[in-house]
């Protein structure tokens, strides 16, 4: 099926009591008679004429539930959990320890002159979130599936939600088109340089973020200048001023900004720091935010949950949406692009 129609459970694991002696959902579930082989073949029924269905009145609220209601990740997960010994454990491990030993400030600085001469070639934001559709985040613990489906899930879902704020709804579905800085024809980059979270260069690591423990490597790590929290930067400078470690969100903040798109600043710093859990999820680095930033923030909070939360097995039908969002893209976008 190619919409996400979310079937009714068989089998239900153990769950706790809640506190106080309540009765879980779970347990409430367990009790429960299971269903005939009528009531199956109804269940089944149901799921070919929601299939027959259009998107256009489907999608929208069969995302949303499921984004209520999922718990874990693609593999059954706690999100964002980097010690589960899932079958990617390994890879998001190398990957975050190339991440941190090579980001430098040296680094991002050039990265940064290179990229933003945008120069990798030209191409439609539709044609880049389709090029996406071959590669799986090397630093994510919580979706193998291709990142369209990512992007359109976390779209979707904040369409739902935020059915009002179309601009909202674009930068679901733009805010990881940096990674293509992966594919071999526009850049090429080792995944450490494009995706996994990213965070301040020149100045402290702090320890909340992920795998710090590898910044020990890192060459900055050893320079006096950079060892205190503020660095090279002034406190209360602000987040503009600030480098931050190269990776898909400061290339396609860059993008955005050289071609001219009119999405308002919310979305430019979504874009941007989507990726700064520190910040956004830790509270970090507060002694280097303005009262702009302050102000952004709310914003960026509210996208995390459906960037994260959205992140499952539930399909949908790419087809049926891009009527919808091709509509955004030329209202916020020029036809083609320089990357």
């Amino acid at each position: 099926m190619s919409v996400g129609v979310l079937v009714p459970m068989l089998e239900v694991p153990p769950s706790p009591s809640t506190p106080g002696g309540s009765t879980s959902c779970a347990d409430e579930l367990r009790r429960s008679p299971r269903p005939s082989l009528a009531e199956l073949k109804e269940i089944e029924r149901l799921q070919e004429e929601a299939a027959r269905c259009s998107l256009a009145q489907l999608a929208e609220p069969v995302l949303a539930n499921a984004l209520l209601k999922f718990d874990t990740n693609a593999f059954g997960q706690s999100f964002r959990d980097y010690n589960a010994h899932n079958v990617r454990y390994n890879t998001v491990m190398e990957t975050y320890r190339l991440n941190h030993v090579n980001q430098t400030y040296d680094f991002v600085l050039r990265q940064e002159e290179k990229y933003t001469k945008l120069q990798n070639g030209s191409m439609t934001v539709w044609d880049a979130c389709e090029l996406l559709n071959g590669m799986v985040d090397e630093s994510d613990p919580d979706l193998d599936e291709p990142q369209i489906e990512h992007l359109l899930q976390t779209a979707e879902a904040i369409r739902r939600e935020f059915p009002d704020d179309e601009w909202f709804h674009l930068v679901g579905l733009i805010h990881d088109l940096g990674k293509i800085l992966s594919h071999p024809r526009y850049g090429n980059e080792p995944q450490w340089a494009v995706v996994g979270d990213t965070f301040p260069v020149g100045c402290k690591h702090a320890p909340c973020i992920v795998h710090s423990h590898f910044f020990a490597d890192n060459p900055d790590s050893q320079d006096e200048r950079m060892s205190s929290e503020a660095g090279l930067y002034e406190p209360g400078c602000g987040l503009d001023k600030v480098h931050m470690s190269w990776g898909h969100d400061e290339y396609m903040y860059q993008v955005m900004k050289l071609n001219g798109c009119t999405l308002p600043p919310q979305a430019f710093f979504i874009i941007r720091y989507h990726s700064f859990y520190a910040l956004h999820r830790e509270n970090a680095y507060q002694h280097l935010l303005n009262d702009h930033d302050r102000e952004m923030l709310t914003w960026l909070k509210r996208f995390n949950k459906f960037d994260l939360y959205s992140k499952s097995k539930t399909r949908v039908d790419v087809a049926e949406l891009k009527p919808y969002y091709m509509g955004l893209i030329n209202k916020y976008f020029p036809a083609v692009l320089k990357w």
